[in-house]
């Protein structure tokens, strides 16, 4: 089976192939950091982390560019209201989402532009449909006429006479259409603004990720994504201003992320019902959110509530769990313990797993079938636990069956690896790599105090263990712990 994504352009699913053989080149809305981040910005992130090491699995290069806009009427606004600058509102909130973002397994994208650096690739861009007469200026501002567009609707399938039909404010009387955007704004009394052959001014939201997708990636790539919200109006805005300036086709694919809900209502800042990221952070351990959220199809909502991050975090500790005690009993048995995949490039399929057992192969190709199916990282999850639930019974009998377990433990670290929740990967830098010497001592203590039958010095370790956030179980092979959450 090759690899189908859902595009939004068309509405189905279709057979991906990127425009440059084995290159991918991928652009990503990223934040507008007026505050920090929540759930749902959370949520986009780590989907196209998805895409993006699901696409590497299958072995292709990827040239991932995630945007960031640091010049917006909420950052200006924002920095008003605390009397800072917007500079300064910008910088603590870019630094903020980055954080975040780590925290959660999120790996950096290729190329990360901000707004402000990109000012005269804009000022290029809106010259040129200025010239070819997709642009006009209005004062000191510069508006798209969306009649000069011919297919303009397309992404969001509407036609111009439905959109006017939804709109809600009276429209600005210095418009051809009520439809018309700003590509740049006329800069008000002491606003933040730049020069241009139209005045002192500000670039409008649009323009700026069509001149940082095309100046990075070409006036063609292969992928443009973000949430759901965006496909109207700023993709379908992006759309029109980048084929009106070149004529050629933009982004081959579109992919839309789903929403974070609450109660079936979308997480948003403007309702008042998110949750930051941090706050998150505070309460939950960061792997039982990165897997809340890659758990549900990226297209799909996640309804967010306590119980459904207990759920997540259940889930977890059972893949963690596993992962700790096939390597402790591998470790027992005198067999070699395998580790982390060196690199995702190239694990889906016929990389090591394939041809360290037949074991190992079958779960890659069943995982490589889930996600070349529009990355469904749902029924991708359901072979792990599958994979999980029969080397479970393997443990056990680890020195007479230790080359099916470590075939089955290598397929489920370089598998849950795509997914960004290979445990390893979280416990060494993150969790209590350097916890595991001190751990392994008490547990030795106690088995000596079991055995002399100091059941209350036993029960002292362990309880010292679970205040600790150590869980300790109990086995016929000698106890097992793993972190809790």
């Amino acid at each position: 089976m090759s690899l189908a994504l859902y595009n939004t352009l068309t509405r189905r699913k279709e057979p991906f192939e990127p425009i440059e053989p084995g290159h991918v080149r991928m652009y990503v809305c990223g934040p507008t950091v007026y505050d920090e981040p929540h759930l749902g910005h959370a949520r986009a992130a780590i989907a196209f982390d998805v895409i993006r090491r699901t696409l590497e699995a299958l072995g292709m290069r990827v040239t991932y560019v995630r945007n960031v806009t640091d010049v917006d009427d909420k950052i200006i606004a924002r920095a008003a209201e605390g009397g800072r600058s917007p500079w300064e509102v910008a910088e603590e909130n870019t630094r903020a989402y980055d954080d975040a973002m780590r925290a959660l397994g999120v790996r950096p994208p290729t190329l990360a532009p901000r707004a402000t650096g990109h000012i005269s690739d804009m000022l290029r861009l809106i010259g040129v449909l200025v010239e070819r007469g997709f642009a006009y200026t209005a004062g000191g501002d510069v508006y798209f006429s969306v009649e000069r567009s011919g297919g303009y609707g397309r992404l969001s399938n509407r036609t111009l006479e439905e959109m006017r039909a939804g709109e809600r404010v009276e429209p600005d009387a210095r418009k051809r259409h009520p439809m018309d955007f700003a590509l740049w704004k006329a800069a008000k009394p002491g606003e933040l603004s730049w020069p241009s052959e139209w005045g002192e001014g500000r670039p409008g939201w649009h323009i700026e990720c069509s001149a940082m997708s095309m100046k990075y990636l070409g006036e063609t790539f292969d992928i443009h994504g973000g949430g759901l919200d965006l496909i109207f109006p700023h993709h379908e805005n992006e759309v029109a201003q980048s084929t009106g300036a070149t004529g050629s086709g933009f982004a081959r694919f579109w992919l839309h992320n789903g929403f974070v809900t609450v109660n079936r209502e979308k997480m948003a800042k403007s309702l008042k019902n998110f949750v930051t990221v941090r706050e998150m952070l505070g309460a939950w351990p960061a792997p039982a959110l990165r897997y809340l959220l890659v758990s549900a199809h990226y297209r799909s909502p996640i309804d967010f509530s306590p119980e459904a991050v207990e759920d997540a975090a259940g889930a977890w500790r059972r893949l963690a769990g596993f992962a700790r005690n096939a390597g402790a009993a591998l470790a027992s048995a005198g067999a070699a313990v395998p580790g982390a995949a060196p690199a995702l490039g190239a694990l889906l399929p016929g990389a090591r797993i394939g041809t360290s057992g037949t074991e190992g192969g079958e779960w890659r190709e069943r995982f490589a079938a889930a996600l070349e199916d529009d990355v469904g990282c749902p029924e991708a999850i359901a072979v792990l636990f599958d994979l999980v639930a029969s080397a479970n019974r393997m443990i056990e009998r680890a020195e007479s069956r230790a080359s099916e377990l470590a075939a089955a433990l290598g397929a489920f670290r370089d598998l849950a690896a795509v997914l960004g929740l290979d445990p390893g990967a979280w416990d060494a830098p993150r969790r209590g790599g350097s916890l595991a010497p001190a751990v392994e001592l008490l547990l030795r203590v106690r088995e000596e105090a079991r055995a002399a039958r100091d059941f209350a010095r036993a029960d002292e370790i362990r309880s010292a263990l679970a205040d600790s956030g150590i869980v300790v179980e109990d086995r016929p092979g000698g106890p097992r712990w793993y972190l809790a959450g």
